[in-house]
């Protein structure tokens, strides 16, 4: 606990690991388990349970629960974990949970992420870094949330779902299918709908690499996601648009959210 500041009220039980610089406010609890970095704070009233790491410079902000049981009827204590990366910004009420063991055991969430205030983050999921939770968006088990992806408020994923790099997610959207790479998602029932232009330009994309993704999700549309990848797979691409080949060709437990009819 070298140079640790910890409030008198806080209580820290016996094994816990706390790094140097580690700030830890009023009424926090924190387990046994628990492995806090250098620079980690804790705001106040943060409760952090179970075999929990938290990564250097995150800071979790008051009335988040972290890595307490998951909400899952299965679990019957076994031995599962929550790793989280550095330099995360977790807001007020959000929650997140360790994995399960039919899930493999881990909840992951990256580096840089930011996760507005009442967010959940369910069992077994993994998440890349600068990952975006909009308030009150919630994902289900076992969801893969790649880098840079945006997730709108009040919107809800569906378990098992996968959403592709730099995809953005609008609010009040339900995700029931795996969404491409650079994909613009939004409704009631989320439908694909065109690309995240936004965050597009933010990465630096060439108007040609976002001509060449504009007339692959016109190809995509046109017939079944993955015989026509597979097919477009033979040709010549750009680094953006083999993301999205490899994604579509890749391991899912999900169909794919379609472009929306005309």
């Amino acid at each position: 606990m070298a140079d640790a500041r910890i409030h008198p009220s806080a209580v820290i039980e016996d094994g816990a690991q706390i790094g140097a610089d580690v700030r830890i406010g009023p009424f926090c609890v924190v387990g046994p388990r628990v492995r806090l970095a250098d620079g980690v704070e804790l705001k106040s009233h943060v409760a952090v349970a179970g075999d929990t790491s938290i990564g250097a410079g995150t800071v979790v902000f008051p009335f988040a629960s972290i890595g307490e049981v998951p909400q899952d009827l299965k679990f019957r204590g076994e031995d599962v974990r929550l790793d989280i990366g550095a330099r995360n910004r977790i807001r007020e009420y959000v929650t997140m949970n360790p994995g399960t063991q039919g899930g493999g055991g881990v909840t992951r969430v990256g580096d840089d992420g930011l996760f507005m205030a009442g967010c959940h983050v369910g069992h077994d999921c993994q998440l890349g870094d600068r990952v975006i939770l909009v308030n009150n968006a919630s994902l289900a088990g076992h969801c893969h949330l790649d880098d840079d992806v945006i997730v709108g408020g009040l919107s809800g994923v569906h378990q098992w779902v996968r959403i592709g790099r730099g995809a953005m997610i609008g609010a009040v959207t339900m995700v029931t299918a795996d969404v491409i790479p650079y994909g613009l998602v939004q409704g009631p029932r989320g439908h694909l709908d065109g690309l995240n232009l936004v965050g597009l330009k933010r990465r630096g994309a060439s108007r040609a690499d976002i001509h060449e993704l504009r007339a692959m999700l016109d190809s995509l549309g046109a017939g079944s996601f993955r015989d026509t990848a597979r097919h477009l797979a033979e040709g010549e691409a750009g680094p953006m648009a083999r993301d999205v080949l490899s994604f579509i060709l890749g391991p899912s437990d999900r169909s794919f959210l379609t472009p929306k009819p005309a």
